[in-house]
């Protein structure tokens, strides 16, 4: 053959397989590309949101959500299996050492403050509680809807909520145990949903679930709960009255007067600046921050209005 030829044939080869290289690489930018991303499951109906909106302004873009517990998201994070977490808490001294060892600096960004919601069945008339009641009934020193009201026909206390790897789990533990185990008759279903159903339609349950599941996205100004359920009141002080109970309205997780609140954190390690950066850069936008406050938490950023409200229990 040839010299020439032969030279010809070698330098497209090399050039073919050189751009076959570059195309399997990474093809993402912030606003284009598929990317995944891991997200406990209370924030299922915010992120759901974001994504449409953020899709339908960057149609060549396309974010999807694996929703599970917050440990697995985690656990997601750590394994390098994605480059974006939505949790609830920042990484352990431990966990970011992990990462940083692997060449991944992951930055934390508070995006939100969420609410934990206690839902009972609509024929409940205790919708009422105090931090100190709400631990008695976890751990289960509190049984039965009688020992809290002497006049309660409804039986056992039925305490569900979504999964036992959830951040709810954990603040229930941390937040309102201090530290002591749950008691063995509290159950958990599948996901948030399912306990909002299981409570609308079980009138002895009490159902502990993030605010975003029971906000009512049909009331404009983000002062509703759903109407198959009842969202309780919730005191720091020892005996709940209307006066010192509140329910996790925006205001109130502001202020801080509805005690089971917690911050939302977006997770991220994307080195190179693509589709998860964009997506996080549009969830600390004005408008990804309007979105959250539309679904009834208090966004990090945006103004809250403060509405009195003292008749609602």
């Amino acid at each position: 053959m040839n010299k020439f030829v032969l030279y010809l044939l070698t330098a497209a080869t090399i050039s073919f397989a050189s751009c076959g290289r570059k195309g399997s690489g990474p093809t993402d930018t912030p606003t284009s590309g598929t990317t995944e991303i891991a997200v406990d499951e209370s924030f299922q109906p915010i992120i759901d949101s974001e994504i449409t909106v953020f899709e339908s302004i960057y149609p060549q873009a396309g974010i999807l959500p694996i929703y599970t517990g917050e440990t697995d998201a985690l656990n997601l994070l750590l394994r390098d299996s994605v480059q974006m977490v939505v949790a609830t808490r920042p990484l352990s001294g431990e966990e970011r050492a992990s990462l940083e060892s692997r060449k991944l600096f992951p930055k934390e960004i508070k995006i939100a403050t969420d609410g934990i919601a206690i839902i009972v069945n609509k024929s409940n008339k205790d919708t009422l509680f105090s931090m100190q009641t709400l631990r008695r009934i976890l751990t289960g020193e509190v049984s039965r809807w009688k020992d809290l009201n002497p006049k309660s026909t409804l039986g056992d206390i039925r305490v569900m909520f979504d999964n036992p790897h959830s951040s709810t789990v954990r603040f229930l533990i941390d937040s309102v145990c201090k530290g002591d185990n749950l008691s063995s008759q509290v159950r958990s279903r599948l996901n948030n949903a399912e306990v909002v159903n299981f409570v609308a339609t079980t009138p002895g349950s009490l159902g502990i679930i993030g605010v975003g599941w029971v906000s009512n996205r049909r009331d404009t100004t983000c002062m509703g709960f759903l109407d198959k359920i009842s969202v309780a009141g919730v005191s720091r002080e020892p005996v709940a009255d209307r006066r010192n109970s509140y329910q996790p309205y925006q205001a109130y997780l502001a202020d801080g007067r509805y005690p089971l609140r917690r911050d939302i954190y977006i997770l991220l390690t994307d080195p190179r600046h693509g589709l998860a950066s964009g997506f996080t850069s549009f969830l600390t936008s004005d408008r990804g921050q309007r979105i959250i406050l539309k679904s009834g938490i208090m966004p990090a950023t945006q103004p809250v209005r403060v509405i009195q409200v003292r008749d609602y229990l």
